[in-house]
């Protein structure tokens, strides 16, 4: 069997995307999507997804983890799927499509490769001892730094949260971010890739979130992040209860289209 395929990346969050709109591709394979994601032995890839039709949107936005398994919302993701859309001619400048945790509006250059994705409200974050966890279309553990986080073993020290006895059973993805008074500096361990990603849509979100939270900050927010693969940026507006009009943006870009012989 063949697979054609398109690659791309937000802010070096890579993924596999394929036009699934016609249903050729039975996707409920674990073991064969891992494969596909594998850096050695397949495309390689953070996560797959597939764009599909759906009733009422645009498309319909199906995601995978790198380990073959359902995933919750991306936030990278998304935005790159955005940009496949209008790539593939679905959409022009804006769009209303449908992903796993509800319906979402993004809009897009003209160019096509900067991506603004409105994500979910979210009005309960909760902490654990000094840090902070909340979910953003995925749950998210935010551990705020005093010290350099670029020599951090984030591997280890993520892992060891993510599989601690609290969240081990339904997974976390964990962030760690130095203030640098003018950005954020983010560092991610993703459960389903299961190790350090150059970004994450939601991780980052749930960073500007929280860090609005430590520093009693409301009104209308917007916060510069840094992340291995370049700058993202997340607008939003907090009240000191909810926050709303939640924007993730960012570079969306294709790197590469190909067929896989599976």
């Amino acid at each position: 069997m063949e697979l054609n395929f398109y690659k791309y990346q937000g802010a070096g969050n890579d993924f596999v995307m394929v036009d699934n709109r016609k249903l050729g591709f039975n996707h409920h394979n674990p073991a064969l999507l891992a494969k596909i994601c594998d850096r050695r032995f397949g495309v390689g890839g953070d996560g797959i997804m597939f764009l599909e039709e759906k009733e009422g949107y645009d498309f319909e936005m199906v995601y995978y983890n790198a380990d073959g398994q359902p995933s919750s919302m991306c936030g990278n993701g998304g935005r790159c799927i955005v940009a496949f859309a209008k790539f593939l001619g679905i959409i022009n400048q804006e769009t209303d499509f449908l992903a796993v945790d509800g319906p979402h509006y993004a809009k897009i250059s003209e160019e096509g490769d900067w991506v603004s994705l409105q994500m979910i409200d979210v009005d309960v974050i909760k902490t654990d001892g000094a840090d902070y966890v909340l979910n953003t279309g995925s749950p998210h553990f935010v551990r705020l730094e005093k010290s350099d986080i670029s020599q951090k073993n984030v591997f280890e020290e993520g892992r060891s949260i993510r599989y601690n006895e609290t969240y081990k059973k339904e997974g976390i993805n964990v962030n760690f971010v130095e203030d640098k008074q003018d950005y954020l500096f983010v560092r991610t361990y993703e459960r389903g890739v299961e190790d350090e990603t150059y970004a994450c849509g939601t991780g980052v979100t749930a960073v500007a979130l929280a860090m609005a939270k430590h520093k009693n900050l409301t009104g209308h927010i917007s916060t510069p992040i840094k992340v291995l693969g370049g700058d993202l940026n997340i607008k939003f507006d907090y009240d000191g209860q909810n926050y709303k009009n939640i924007f993730l943006e960012g570079p969306a870009k294709q790197v590469f289209k190909g067929l896989i012989i599976l």
